[in-house]
């Protein structure tokens, strides 16, 4: 048995790619599907053969989180996951296991059984896709399940969970004002969740909602007023204790996403399930390479019944694009970049790499904040602008 303090550290993200239905804004590597089909009872057997060659052929010594996510991992059942999560278990025999497993569901398929399974499994905080509770909105933009199937899955996952369950709730949706948002907020707080990401939705090119007839069926608001928005929105969660750690990721004290917080520090991880991403660095050499399993779950399910590894798309991470990437991901963190990984990584200090007119410019707005040097508050609005300003000068 290998010494859990040997070998790569490197968490784990699993990607379960069905859903009951796909969102008018999703751009994630989805299928919608029938409970009833077959793949369901496949897939987690999949999962685990691809784990077990991942996880050999990196030779990992520790896994510090897990995160499972979609699509809607809550429609394998308890069944499902039960099985997904007593085989990664038998990993944590030879190598250092995880601290925190968290595990992605929807209200209207995370049944009582889903999530006693996933808490009896192991897992250690979970995301409820919420997003929100006005029929309009979601009907707009193609949410499942009533309001009322909402609620209870959240009073369930306050039951079974207690304080460690995170929100996702969506700024800017069709139908939406300010009074709606801040009434979902509060209905969302009454059930004490110790997590809440309020994301601004963003029209990716490709999906149902980016077609010029849904935008103009839809009189989607205009950014300034979206901004407005998602501020009253931040203003209410700070209000009732829940601290901004990233740009779009609020917490109570001990309650942050410590997998996340792993992927805005550019830290390991390995993509599981097709559509995934994994990032491995090389800090001595500073440069890293990104593995994709290929979006297409008939030829991954077919792969791995066979013994086969998936097909994964390899692409080469070199100083300057690695670099580029730590700070892109760094300055959403509240923190900022890390500084002691960002020496031991590339040699250099993180301000050598940023033009002294953005440091004084950005500071003397104050909007950016030195020991550590990170955006403030009020920089982090401008986030966008920030890091195109910075790509556009930073030295290679």
């Amino acid at each position: 048995m290998a010494d859990p303090k040997e070998g790569l550290t490197a968490s784990l993200y699993i990607h379960v790619p069905f859903c009951a239905r796909k969102c008018a804004y999703c751009d994630f590597y989805s299928i919608p599907l029938k409970p009833q089909d077959p793949r369901l009872e496949a897939y987690p057997a999949a999962l685990l053969r691809e784990a077990r060659m991942q996880l050999n052929q990196a030779g990992l010594g520790h896994i510090p989180t897990v995160y499972i996510g979609g699509g809607t991992p809550s429609v394998l059942g308890p069944s499902g996951i039960e099985a997904l999560l007593a085989g990664l278990k038998k990993f944590w025999g030879g190598i250092q296991g995880p601290s925190e497993i968290t595990v992605e569901a929807n209200p209207e398929s995370a049944s009582e059984g889903f999530l006693k399974a996933c808490r009896d499994g192991g897992v250690t905080r979970l995301s409820l896709g919420i997003q929100t509770l006005h029929e309009p909105s979601r009907w707009a933009v193609g949410r499942v399940g009533a309001v009322s199937a909402i609620q209870e899955g959240l009073g369930l996952a306050q039951r079974i969970f207690g304080a460690d369950f995170s929100v996702d709730l969506i700024t800017g949706l069709p139908f939406q004002d300010e009074s709606v948002l801040l009434r979902d907020i509060a209905t969302v707080l009454s059930y004490e969740p110790g997590h809440v990401s309020l994301y601004a939705l963003t029209v990716e090119p490709g999906t149902p909602l980016a077609s010029a007839q849904v935008l103009a069926e839809m009189g989607l608001m205009d950014a300034d007023r979206e901004g407005e928005l998602w501020i009253a929105g931040r203003d209410a969660l700070e209000s009732r204790g829940y601290g901004q750690y990233e740009v779009s990721n609020f917490a109570r004290p001990g309650k942050e996403s410590r997998h996340n917080i792993r992927y805005w520090r550019m830290e390991n991880w390995l993509g599981l399930g097709p559509g995934a991403s994994g990032t491995l660095i090389d800090d001595a050499a500073g440069r890293g390479v990104r593995l994709t399993v290929a979006p297409a779950v008939e030829a991954y399910l077919g792969r791995l019944s066979r013994g086969n590894a998936p097909e994964r798309i390899s692409e080469a991470l070199d100083r300057r694009i690695l670099m580029e990437e730590t700070l892109l991901m760094g300055f959403r963190y509240r923190e900022g970049p890390d500084p002691v990984l960002f020496r031991r990584r590339f040699g250099v200090d993180i301000e050598a790499c940023i033009p002294p007119p953005i440091l004084d410019r950005w500071s003397a707005e104050g909007l950016l904040q030195s020991a550590p040097l990170a955006l403030t508050p009020a920089g982090l609005l401008h986030l966008n602008a920030f890091l195109a300003h910075l790509l556009s000068t930073t030295a290679s």
